[in-house]
């Protein structure tokens, strides 16, 4: 690693005003994406700002129709949670299949997003759900916040606070996991309300995505057959030694029938 200064704030607003002093600033939630890049030398921080033992940001609240969780809320605590079971247990579903143990344990759902990796669990949800994101100066909708490869909408130094989940009258997440790791291959959350029907793909592309002419089948027919007979391109989809654009362009409709089944029995 790089030589840098740890620092841990006692308050948001401690930290807020060590990320604006720092010539450099990084934030450190859990830390399972970040240490590895630091080890790697691949980032340089001149500071590591840890927010990830901040009680204004971590706990759940099930109030008005919506699940808020707090940013460094860890996987295992959202998978365990009681209250996100009964609310929205897919959200509990995609939590309990991130990684590992000692990853869900320490990596956190702010840390998930903010660093956008096209291939998280987290960003499929926050999408589908159509999510609010909430930081320490503003909300952004779930459809704004990631724009590009390992890109949000976030400032350099903003700060994730919460993600506010409206609660769907069903949904589900499923996907083919690396056989190692455990990230998503392909990854697809169907979530329907009263209102709307919306799918998000995580793991096939450069940044999760959306799929209009699946939702507006799904919209007619909330059913595993309205999605026959329909496909994405593979142009521009990922590739990698265990699967290629076409193959995961195959899987996107694979795993979005099995979404629409699960939902039936969630």
């Amino acid at each position: 690693m790089h030589r840098f200064t740890y620092r841990r704030p006692a308050s948001l607003a401690e930290a807020k005003a060590m990320m604006a002093a720092a010539a450099d600033g990084r934030l450190l939630a859990g830390g399972q994406t970040l240490i590895p890049i630091l080890k790697q030398r691949l980032a340089q921080p001149s500071d590591l700002v840890d927010i990830g033992r901040l009680a204004v940001l971590k706990g759940i609240t099930v109030d008005g129709g919506r699940v808020t969780i707090g940013a460094v809320t860890t996987h295992a605590e959202v998978a365990a949670a009681p209250e996100i079971r009964r609310a929205v247990p897919a959200l509990a579903a995609l939590a309990e299949g991130i990684g590992d143990a000692q990853v869900r344990n320490r990596g956190t759902i702010g840390g998930s997003i903010a660093n956008a990796d096209p291939a998280a669990d987290w960003p499929a949800a926050v999408v589908a759900l159509d999510a609010t994101i909430r930081t320490d100066r503003r909300d952004i909708a779930a459809d704004a916040f990631f724009t590009g490869l390992m890109e949000t909408a976030l400032e350099a130094d903003e700060i994730v606070t919460a993600i506010s989940f409206p609660i769907p009258d069903t949904a589900a997440y499923l996907k083919f996991p690396n056989p190692a790791s455990r990230y998503a291959v392909v990854g697809v959350m169907v979530a329907r309300t009263t209102a709307k029907i919306r799918l998000a793909v995580t793991g096939a592309g450069p940044l999760v995505f959306r799929v209009p002419e699946m939702e507006r089948a799904l919209a007619r027919s909330f059913t595993p057959a309205a999605l026959d007979g329909l496909a994405i391109p593979a142009e521009g989809l990922n590739e990698d030694i265990h699967a290629s654009p076409e193959y995961r362009a195959h899987l996107v409709g694979v795993m979005a029938r099995r979404a629409v089944a699960a939902c039936g029995t969630s």
